[in-house]
């Protein structure tokens, strides 16, 4: 108990950051009772229940349409010749695309001392984990044997076998268990504070002794939370590099292909500025309802939502020219077959998936230039819709436009998703909504102690408690 009151005194004092961070009125125990009391209340709210029923009636799909792959084989899918690789890997790179602003959040906006992230980054931080999980469904299902999914890993074994390390599958498992592992270790070593306050408020003895665990003897000493700083910071920097790497050699899928629409060099900067869009997209759609469910107003503010639709203007902005640059680039090559891709893209069998992609991904975001409509939260709230399914499109016009016509014209064919496709895409939906209901539920959605240093006149000492 000693140990308790011993506070960080040499660490260093956050920022003083302006009052519209934090609503009016709020003080270091109203921060702590308001957050906590979401997850220790007793009884569970009615709306909780319908939310979690959907998410959780939805992943049933996900569980019959994988049973039955199993039995039947990848070609309940629809992939075919020469549509090899079909929606599976449309929804792989749309779900690690998602991911990323999590990331982005936690560890670069914390390395620049960004103030405003201390609202949204916990649950960021946790939508990156929950769409790393849904995403990792395709790569080890679309291999056709599951059980043997180990092989792609470099293990020691009697028969002498090694990965092919040429192989782009090759780069995603070593890029995305990379990018699990450090951001689950980022997301739980910043939650072991909020576990010490939830333990130490539990009612309840049985979560008492599980928040115990989860807290690893926190007693807020001055040796935790220099330890505490040491380990966050470093995983910070250890997460920033992975921003830009994991949905670099996601790009490097289709870049090193010699297929037209996919050999480009502005992939990898083009991959990331969309992963990081249609990252703060899903933030937003997280944010918004949460805010107004629980009544967050006073935590997540419209600065937070403006700032979040700010990124999301330029990046999509990095994404418009993309865009530009692929229809210039092929144009400018003189390359017969480049040609045809992109004219394909826009008048051929596909061409209103094409158009939808520019009008959900260029168009309609660029409305945030008004600021009226910058800060209408319900407007906010359908952009984001908007430009989710905008980037969906997008990976579906790269990976299906790109291989349904390519250099001869006796092996073009048709592509669309069957019956077990959108079961399974709706079905990690359904994932990804039931973890974030259980984690709204059973953990803190803000960072409590982060939230607390942050109120105008707080004191550094007072800020660590």
């Amino acid at each position: 108990m000693a140990e308790s009151a011993d506070i960080a005194k040499d660490a260093t004092p956050p920022t003083a950051t302006p009052e519209y961070l934090v609503g009016p009125g709020h003080d270091f125990a109203s921060v702590t009772e308001k957050i906590s009391s979401i997850v220790l209340q007793r009884k569970t709210p009615w709306g909780w229940f319908v939310g979690f029923a959907v998410g959780f009636a939805l992943l049933q799909g996900l569980l019959v349409a994988m049973a039955f792959l199993l039995f039947k084989g990848i070609g309940v899918w629809g992939v075919t010749i020469p549509i090899g690789w079909g929606m599976d890997i449309i929804n792989f790179v749309w779900w690690i695309g998602i991911g990323h602003a999590g990331t982005l959040i936690s560890a670069i906006l914390l390395l620049l001392r960004q103030g405003w992230r201390t609202s949204i980054n916990r649950f960021a931080e946790a939508m990156t984990l929950f769409a790393v999980a849904c995403a990792s469904f395709y790569p080890v299902f679309h291999t056709g044997r599951p059980w043997l999914a180990y092989w792609l890993f470099p293990y020691p074994n009697t028969m002498g076998l090694w990965p092919n390390f040429r192989s782009p599958l090759i780069w995603d498992v070593f890029a995305v268990s990379t990018y699990a592992t450090v951001s689950a270790m980022f997301w739980f070593v910043g939650l072991i504070p909020d576990f010490a306050t939830l333990r130490d408020r539990a009612r309840s003895k049985p979560w008492k002794i599980a928040y115990g665990i989860l807290a690893m003897g926190w007693r807020g000493s001055a040796r935790h939370w220099h330890n505490y700083d040491t380990a966050y910071l470093l995983l910070a920097g250890l997460a920033t590099p992975l921003v830009i790497s994991v949905h670099t050699v996601v790009s490097f899928d289709f870049a090193i292909g010699i297929i037209p629409g996919w050999h480009a060099t502005i992939f990898p900067p083009y991959f990331v500025a969309g992963a990081i869009y249609a990252g703060f997209a899903m933030v937003l759609t997280i944010a918004i309802p949460l805010r107004k469910f629980y009544g967050l107003e006073d935590f997540i503010t419209m600065k937070h939502l403006e700032n979040m639709a700010k990124v999301m203007l330029a990046t999509g902005l990095i994404v418009a020219y993309g865009y530009m640059m692929e229809a210039f680039m092929a144009w400018y090559s003189a390359n017969s077959y480049e040609r045809f891709m992109i004219w394909n893209r826009m008048t051929g069998p596909y061409w209103k998936m094409y158009w939808a992609l520019i009008l959900c991904n260029v168009v309609a975001p660029n409305t945030l230039w008004i600021k009226n409509l910058r800060t209408s939260v319900p407007y906010l709230f359908v952009i984001s819709l908007v430009v989710s399914v905008g980037m969906w499109l997008e990976r579906f016009v790269i990976i299906v436009t790109s291989l349904h016509r390519d250099f001869l014209p006796s092996s073009w064919g048709m592509y669309s998703g069957t019956f077990f496709d959108w079961s399974a895409f709706i079905g990690t939906l359904g994932l990804f909504v039931t973890l974030l209901f259980l984690f709204v539920r059973f953990l803190p959605a803000i960072s409590i102690f982060e939230m607390r240093t942050i109120l105008p006149g707080a004191e550094p000492q007072e800020g660590r408690r």
